[in-house]
């Protein structure tokens, strides 16, 4: 059992999510971090779920190719079904290839009729870039849908055109078929002249609405969508236009036909630091996605998540800086000027803790103290700053010009309380707010401690506040 499922021996990128009969199945890239001993490239492997705590694992589902062979790295895809047979389109990637003047990256096929044994296709790769509009080593993480409309398979796949500004050529290619077979490279489904390139494309419709999620790294490493009332656009971005911050990337979702979730991973840093360059790859997160009334959507943490928390911790409120107000579960401090903090007691791991907050107008800022010791000189915060409109995960002390280690733009209002979720597994910390906003984030340096709440330069009132554990 794992709030953010991870291998034993490795780490998981991408996740393909495909839902088939009451089961999550999730495919992922993995990645030993061990040339040496596991040799290179990454292989496919599967586990499903039915409520992202449990898993079973299925093992490896596409393996690595050899060092002659296109599938080296077997990188992102998905899976469909269609007449009871089950398909893999995925990325084949060998970087030893470029020097021989062959693409790097194709479109190449598996075929299963369980879901468990998949067979690669005799005739890989199947599709390669176009040469004269595409460069022909970006061509990759394909994704299949069928377009009712058209009466034929479409295929969205991450590419770059050949020509423009070497940062604003990524576009989202597309190819048709009829078949599942043959495919025919069309016209570019979109092309914004915004990133480098659109990795994991993914598309949904909901209602009257078309949504297309991708990932970048140029601007923003970040999964973003983009809305639209038509497949042929105009592609419109919301004023909030990511699932969740830095460390949630390459996320792609899927749906049982009532409820949508979103599947990305949480970097690992090097050095195992607060301080440390994020990785490719980590930890699975997973957000349950919603719709509002504009379209746009916002996410929050599956039910069966939270519900997985039914043991009571320890929380005593005990002061320690400032002048606290305490009745029962309700903590109020008045502290112009100056900071009040006050402790609440132990946080285990894994842990949950919730709160609500109120907070008056002209507070500078509070939030949430994490895993932090007993003298208050060490820790985290989950800091929400109405005047800057954004919350933030910093560690303290923090040296010099540090930046914090993650932001998240958020609506601060001191109309309305603020609803604060957080889940807590080793140095993995996922953060939810008001039901709408995630900001999912590692922290190395402090992984026992006490949790407890702040005040700085202003009035806030916390209520129904608990710690829970996971059941035994």
């Amino acid at each position: 059992m794992s709030l953010f499922f991870k291998p034993d021996d490795g780490w998981a990128g991408d996740f393909i999510p495909f839902y088939w009969k009451g089961e999550y199945h999730l495919f992922y890239l993995k990645d030993y971090r061990d040339k040496v001993n596991h040799g290179e490239g990454t292989p496919w492997f599967h586990v499903s779920t039915r409520d992202f705590v449990h898993f079973v694992n299925h093992g490896e589902a596409l393996p690595r190719g050899t060092e002659h062979e296109q599938d080296l790295y077997v990188f992102t895809g998905c899976v469909y079904e269609h007449d009871g047979l089950f398909h893999i389109f995925y990325t084949g990637h060998n970087p030893h290839f470029r020097a021989a003047g062959k693409p790097e990256q194709a479109v190449m096929h598996a075929t299963s009729f369980d879901l468990i044994t998949w067979q690669k296709d005799p005739a890989n790769p199947i599709l390669f870039a176009i040469g004269e509009r595409y460069e022909p080593h970006d061509w990759r993480d394909p994704f299949v849908f069928w377009n009712d409309d058209a009466q034929e398979f479409w295929m969205l796949l991450a590419a770059r055109n050949k020509s423009g500004p070497g940062i604003r050529r990524g576009v989202t290619a597309l190819a048709t078929s009829k078949d599942l077979k043959s495919w025919t490279t069309q016209e570019t489904f979109w092309s914004p002249d915004l990133y480098f390139t659109h990795e994991c494309p993914d598309l949904f419709r909901w209602g009257d609405w078309w949504y297309l999620v991708y990932s970048t790294f140029s601007e923003r490493m970040i999964t973003h969508y983009r809305m639209s009332k038509s497949l042929n656009g105009p592609w419109t971005a919301p004023t909030n236009d990511s699932f969740d911050g830095r460390a949630f990337y390459a996320a792609k979702t899927t749906s049982d036909g009532k409820r949508r979730f979103a599947f990305g991973w949480d970097p690992t840093r090097t050095g195992e630091t607060d301080t440390g360059s994020w990785n490719w790859g980590g930890s699975l997160v997973v957000h349950e996605v919603f719709q509002q009334s504009d379209g746009s959507l916002t996410v929050t943490a599956p039910a069966e998540v939270i519900n997985q928390f039914t043991t009571s911790g320890a929380k005593t409120p005990v002061p320690q800086i400032g002048v606290w107000d305490v009745q029962n579960n309700n903590l109020t401090t008045e502290t112009h000027g100056a900071f009040a903090w006050c402790g609440l007691g132990e946080m285990p791991s894994p842990c949950y803790i919730e709160a609500t907050v109120r907070f008056w107008d002209d507070t500078r800022s509070f939030g949430l103290a994490l895993q932090t010791d007993k003298a208050f000189d060490a820790g985290y915060l989950v800091r929400f700053e109405p005047g800057r409109q954004r919350m933030v995960f910093e560690r303290f002390p923090r040296p010099g010009d540090e930046p914090p280690i993650i932001e998240r733009p958020l609506n601060l209002n001191s109309s309305r309380s603020v609803k604060v979720q957080v889940l807590v597994e080793g140095s993995v910390i996922v953060i939810y707010v008001d039901d709408a906003v995630a900001l999912s984030t590692r922290g190395y340096e402090h992984q026992t401690g006490d949790f407890g709440i702040f005040v700085s330069e202003g009035k806030a009132a916390f209520s129904d506040i608990s710690l829970k554990r996971m059941s035994e």
